[in-house]
């Protein structure tokens, strides 16, 4: 459960460069994104599902890119987790004062993945220890993921320098992340940041 929230806490910044890196841009004007400013989470099921964020820290605020960026966070779950575990993104941005859909395009934005299990083990080769510090604390990176609360101290990482495609241009954006397993639905948070840039 950890990882899976973790993953789409992150995806923003994690996954945009194994997905740019295969040259996908849209409107071939590729975008660098140079901070990331007013990152707020909530849980949005009023705390009463079985996965929720206790707590979330990300910082510094702004976020500057290319930098490094500190992570703590404690994810609980009540259930395990075994494949398939479907995450529903559903991506939003402002515009004229108007939340506005943003389209599923190249696995990027308001996006349906059925088998979250199958995208770790695409990322992270089954049977090699998990990535610091997921392996020094104890945080699985594969499925099943056991039930019980899942704790990150404080962690830097460094954020490489990120090209996006266009349509994500500078702005505010709010994604709602659901986690689902066997039909039911385990965890649900909000995420809102805003992004700021310049083309290449």
């Amino acid at each position: 459960m950890a990882q899976i929230f973790m993953c789409c806490v992150f995806a923003c910044i994690a996954v945009v460069p194994l997905v740019t890196a295969s040259g996908i841009f849209i409107n071939r004007l590729p975008w660098r994104i140079t901070s990331v400013n007013g990152f707020s989470w909530a849980n949005c099921d009023a705390e009463t599902l079985p996965g929720k964020i206790k707590t979330l820290a990300i910082l510094p605020d702004p976020l500057c890119i290319p930098g490094e960026i500190t992570v703590s966070t404690i994810l609980n779950t009540t259930v395990p987790l075994t494949s398939p575990v479907k995450i529903i993104v559903t991506a939003e941005k402002e515009l004229m004062g108007e939340w506005l859909k943003i389209p599923c395009l190249d696995n990027l934005g308001s996006c349906t993945y059925d088998d979250f299990c199958d995208i770790l083990d695409q990322l992270i080769q089954p049977g090699l220890p998990c990535p610091e510090p997921l392996h020094t604390y104890g945080i699985p990176c594969h499925c099943p993921f056991p039930d019980g609360s899942y704790y990150l101290p404080v962690s830097s990482f460094e954020i490489p320098s990120l090209s996006i495609p266009s349509w994500f241009t500078k702005g505010n954006y709010r994604i709602k992340i659901v986690v689902n397993h066997l039909d039911q639905e385990i965890g649900c948070a909000k995420l809102t940041f805003a992004l700021s840039g310049s083309y290449l």
